[in-house]
């Protein structure tokens, strides 16, 4: 039941660690993947609007001289919206007048076949009909009358990313010479310019950047994972040889490595309910080291421990696995025996006093007392039946000593 709870906790503890990690970790490659793309469209909407501004410029450069005239080439067709846009010079040749809007046109188609840019200005009211605006424009030109400075998206065009941009283009004094017949005043929104230009290997690049930093943060999150478990398995392991230990320091006597006497009357509690209520033997032993008193005072505290562990080895070897041998007390041991009658406790008491007797212990020869008993159908508790075998043991002792005593 113990181990069960503690297999949970730190099931509980390794769910509740990795759930952290992949959170945390997650977190911060997705923060990564954000700011990333964030970063990626904010330089894309700064290429826009510079893209805006140098239209708006070199159309203001063209404004501010009313159009500018070029030398009309052959098949040059001269813009129909103005009124005589064609000049000729004293030598015969013949100049026509490019304004802003067509100037703007013509480069746009340039910038468009070198895959550059597109651009264009368009109107809620356009005078040319080529610069009827399509939804995207629309849209912004009506977002432009509700106040809005800016407009953009990204659009699928011919199965390519392209990121379009427009600005409103307001009315300037130059601009009434070919629009005041349209009751614009200066200041007002006349239209807007459009820009639009390819991101495809922009958004190519993301998208493999973005896998790139997914791939290294799910492996990193392994990598992570798999260093908490190696070092949590490692640590449990560990936590479980120390508990190990703690828990057979509590049962063991430190001077002979037997049980102590703590664990050896709750062993003995145990087996008395069990011989009690199955009608089963329990045997007892009581053992003294004989004048060891005299042990200690002639030979010294630490030969008198040698021999309490000699002793100790003696008993150990002597029981079975499932005997109950323990430290008592000073130089006094106790043997528990499920299921062992009277003749059987004398014999391996018989056995324990001659065992001693005949192993040499640096050169001495040690003697021990036995006292031995067995439950009785009358016997309350341990506490009697150990009383009954000390009282055997101190017979023994006043018989001579080196003696096993039992009723």
């Amino acid at each position: 039941m113990q181990k069960g709870k503690e297999i949970k906790v730190y099931k509980t503890y390794l769910i509740s660690v990795s759930l952290v990690l992949v959170f945390f970790l997650a977190a911060i490659f997705s923060g990564i993947v954000i700011s990333v793309r964030t970063l990626i469209h904010e330089e894309i909407l700064i290429q826009a609007r510079a893209y805006f501004d140098q239209i708006v410029i070199a159309r203001k450069w063209n404004a501010g001289y009313n159009g500018v005239y070029v030398e009309k080439a052959p098949g040059m067709v001269a813009n129909p919206y103005l009124q005589d846009p064609d000049i000729r010079t004293t030598d015969g040749k013949v100049y026509t007048k490019k304004n802003p809007a067509l100037m703007m046109r013509e480069i746009s188609e340039i910038a468009e076949r070198k895959g550059l840019v597109k651009f264009r200005i368009t109107s809620l009211r356009p005078v040319n009909p080529l610069n009827k605006p399509d939804d995207f424009e629309k849209e912004s030109l009506e977002l432009f009358q509700e106040g809005q400075r800016e407009n953009f998206k990204k659009e699928m065009i011919n199965n390519r990313t392209h990121f379009r941009y427009m600005g409103p283009l307001f009315i300037e004094k130059a601009c009434l010479q070919c629009h005041g017949n349209q009751g614009y005043r200066e200041g007002d929104i006349r239209g807007g310019i459009s820009v639009s230009f390819d991101i495809q290997p922009i958004e190519s690049r993301l998208r493999t950047n973005v896998i790139i930093v997914t791939v290294l943060g799910v492996c990193s999150i392994l990598l992570l994972l798999g260093v908490v478990y190696f070092f949590t398995f490692k640590m449990i392991r560990k936590i479980a040889e120390i508990q190990k230990k703690v828990e057979l320091m509590a049962i063991t006597d430190e001077l002979t490595g037997m049980f102590n006497r703590r664990h050896v009357m709750a062993r003995f509690r145990e087996e008395f309910e069990k011989a009690k209520r199955h009608g089963t033997d329990l045997g007892c032993i009581m053992i003294d080291v004989d004048n060891f008193k005299t042990i200690n005072d002639t030979w010294g505290h630490l030969e008198g421990d040698r021999i309490l562990k000699e002793v100790g080895k003696i008993i150990q070897r002597s029981v079975r696995v499932y005997d109950i041998p323990g430290r008592f007390g000073g130089e006094e041991f106790i043997i528990v025996l499920p299921g062992t009658g009277t003749d059987e406790t004398q014999q391996l008491a018989e056995r324990i006093r001659t065992s001693v007797r005949t192993q040499s212990m640096n050169g001495k020869t040690v003697t021990v007392s036995l006292g031995t008993t067995c439950l009785q159908s009358s016997d309350p508790d341990v506490d009697t039946i150990i009383k009954r075998a000390d009282d055997n043991l101190y017979g023994a002792k006043k018989k001579g000593r080196d003696i096993v005593e039992s009723t």
